[in-house]
């Protein structure tokens, strides 16, 4: 499946490369807050900060094509709110996040001034990491879909997303169900332009 998503992302490149659009490159850096759709019977859980690093190509004018990379770290504590005796917890989950994004301007392209656009996509999420639990216990990938807003001052940007996974974290359902993750992300960074009409 990932080899499918990145051979799709190539293709999608080179086409829109060979028809000169509008390419940018945008590194930025954000953070995220991630919770989870159901809670035990004994606590709940709730999103604490976390934060991401990576970047995007942006290729297209009005309607544009974005995938991305970018390492992230989920942080989501688990308040125990029956069970004396019994600290709260932290999930620390690190990984790679791969967001294939489709996105309109709404006001404005690439070369404007200001810009504000709309944007929505499909993603992975490979796990790299969950502090203090085993691994075993966890997908190694899970996938999700997002929607989100993206403002645009000259060469600077600032974005939010909100995203709903559509696959469980972990593996056996059956003893522990936390149900599907929901995270937010916020991120701001530079395009660079690095060609097109």
């Amino acid at each position: 499946m990932l080899k499918k998503i990145i051979l799709a992302s190539l293709a999608s490149t080179c086409m829109a490369a060979v028809g000169s659009a509008q390419i940018a490159i945008k590194p930025a850096i954000g953070v995220n807050a991630t919770d989870f759709s159901k809670d035990p019977s004994s606590g709940e859980f709730k999103g604490r900060i976390g934060y991401q690093i990576g970047g995007t190509v942006a290729i297209g004018k009005k309607v544009y094509f974005e995938p991305g990379i970018f390492y992230v770290k989920k942080t989501t504590e688990y308040v125990n709110e029956n069970t004396t005796g019994l600290e709260d917890q932290d999930f620390n989950i690190s990984g790679i996040r791969v967001p294939l994004t489709v996105g309109f301007n709404l006001l404005g392209n690439q070369s404007s001034v200001v810009g504000l656009r709309g944007f929505g996509g499909v993603s992975a999420f490979f796990l790299a990491d969950i502090k203090d639990l085993d691994k075993d216990d966890f997908n190694t990938a899970s996938w999700g879909t997002y929607l989100g807003l993206g403002v645009d001052f000259t060469i600077v940007f600032v974005e939010a997303s909100y995203e709903w996974s559509l696959t469980n974290l972990q593996k056996d359902i059956e003893d522990v169900d936390i149900g599907k993750s929901r995270s937010l992300f916020v991120h701001a960074g530079v395009r660079i332009p690095i060609g097109g009409k």
